[in-house]
């Protein structure tokens, strides 16, 4: 009886491992662009955002319970300021604070804006009055509020976190110097984090620049006893790097750190994706160790282009694309460097959407992230009034494909440009698109009564449109536009994510 519990006991042992060794997440955690994440956590509850660029509202917070699925919360700027850069979400003695950079059109400046709670509301954006790039929030050993920045500076804040002390501003920190043969775009000390963690606070921050070649970035970290430093590079540094440019992720870099109540630790960051730059930088995640040496290491048998134990084993699966037809105005879908909601109105799935400018360039259409490499959209379209109306791939005002129509023909967008279509055979306001996306190869489709679909005679090819090529860190984002005089009705908008085929 004795050897048959025993066994019993070993074959439920082994179940359980086995659940666990099952419950695997793959990279990315957040497909498409979600770059420079920060990460905080509140007892078992986590919280995540990244830079929002020229994309309003901008700051989208994301909770998760697991680390792996999240969902959007709040978003927490309403107001477009320029291209919004490397946030750092924090809480400190009750509020919720994120402070980020503004770049463009006027300089690069620091604005922070506060909560009592991660849901919002978000306080409107105070600035700083202090230029450079990428604050970390850090609270010293004597109390003192810091923001460090790029090019190992920092600089103090006042005690209620929205001001800085001008006279106060110093570099403490010079970066780990890399081997000269290594091909980055440049030093590019930036995208500080900084924990403090038992006798040390550590100091990670980006090298290596986060485009140019695959290899480029890097995450490198550092530690002192002291805010103050002095700061002593860790001998395993760079943390986080791209090797290869035969890897499946490129430019790994700008981490931030976080444990799980167990105490494991993981660390976030975003990389490129070969042969899908044009997705954006996307948010990895993989485990790391705080060795007995005192410094973080990688598992050297963890491939982060291969299924990863997730970190706690209790999984709260999340739709990332479910509610899409519920039009969540920040939490899902966004303007192009505005935010007008008097624009649109939604009810019961119908979103109807007033026209702005000339072409989807000049409309700011109305977008989503899909960080995946094969879908389609469509939407039944009604036009009110002087209007074209349709759907798109879009990087920027200058650069977007797609398909759209008028009362008189179908078309075409590329390259920022009308290009072609097809009259139709009588005037019409109402009309069936799609627009596929299968690994970059674009195509339209086209349905006078949503029944009998054709396909357009077009294709193009969307993979150059990314940063190298065009500049603003941004990516191809669908979405759906109306321009001219009046406004178009969509209803019956589907993403159909075509990954398995």
């Amino acid at each position: 009886m004795k050897s048959q519990k025993n066994l019993l006991v070993t074959l439920v042992m082994l179940a359980q491992t086995w659940v666990c060794c099952a419950q695997t997440y793959t990279n990315p955690i957040l497909g498409g662009d979600y770059p420079d994440p920060t990460i905080m956590r509140e007892g078992e509850d986590y919280y995540m955002t990244h830079s929002a660029f020229d994309y309003q509202p901008g700051l989208v917070v994301f909770h998760s319970r697991d680390l792996v699925h999240w969902e959007p919360v709040s978003y927490a700027l309403k107001t477009y300021l320029g291209s919004v850069w490397a946030p750092d979400i924090c809480k400190y003695q009750g509020k919720y604070y994120i402070y980020f950079t503004v770049a463009y059109p006027h300089g690069r400046g620091n604005f922070v804006v506060y909560a009592t709670s991660p849901y919002g509301p978000w306080s409107d954006p105070i600035d700083l009055g202090v230029g450079n790039i990428d604050p970390c929030h850090v609270v010293g050993e004597d109390g003192q509020r810091w923001l460090f920045m790029s090019g190992g500076r920092r600089i103090k804040l006042t005690e209620d976190g929205l001001h800085v002390i001008p006279e106060s501003m110093e570099t403490v920190y010079s970066g780990w110097k890399y081997p000269e043969e290594w091909e980055t775009e440049g030093m590019c000390l930036e995208g500080p984090k900084i924990r403090r963690i038992g006798d040390y606070f550590y100091y990670f921050n980006a090298e290596g620049g986060t485009a140019g070649p695959p290899t480029s970035h890097m995450v490198v970290q550092a530690r002192s006893k002291s805010v103050n430093g002095p700061w002593e590079n860790a001998p395993n540094n760079p943390l986080i790097h791209t090797w290869s440019k035969e890897e499946r992720w490129w430019s790994k870099g700008h981490g931030s750190i976080i444990d799980t109540p167990d105490g494991q630790w993981v660390i976030v960051y975003h990389s490129y994706e070969n042969q899908f730059t044009n997705l954006g930088r996307q948010t990895l995640m993989e485990p790391i160790r705080l060795g007995d040496d005192g410094w973080f290491h990688r598992y050297d048998q963890v491939d982060v282009a291969q299924p990863i134990a997730c970190p706690i084993k209790k999984v709260f699966h999340v739709d990332r694309h479910g509610r899409l037809q519920d039009f969540r105005i920040g939490l899902d879908w966004k303007f192009y460097k505005s935010y007008e909601p008097q624009r649109v109105k939604v009810s019961d799935g119908t979103l109807t959407l007033r026209a702005k400018g000339t072409d989807p360039g000049t409309s700011s259409p109305l977008m989503f992230v899909s960080g995946e490499h094969r879908y389609a959209i469509e939407a039944e379209i009604e036009l009110h009034g002087d209007v074209s109306a349709g759907l798109v791939l879009y990087y920027n005002s200058a650069f977007y494909q797609g398909t759209g129509f008028d009362v008189n023909r179908r078309i075409r967008y590329r390259k920022g440009a009308a290009t072609g279509g097809g009259r139709h055979p009588s005037e019409t306001r109402h009309l069936w698109l799609r627009l596929v996306n299968r690994d970059n190869i674009v195509t339209g489709w086209y349905s006078y009564d949503g029944i009998q679909w054709q396909r357009e005679t077009w294709g193009m090819d969307c993979s150059g449109y990314n940063h190298n090529t065009l500049y603003e860190f941004q990516s191809v984002l669908p979405g759906v536009f109306a321009a001219g005089d009046g406004y178009a009705v969509f209803r019956n908008f589907r993403y159909v994510s075509m990954e398995k085929e």
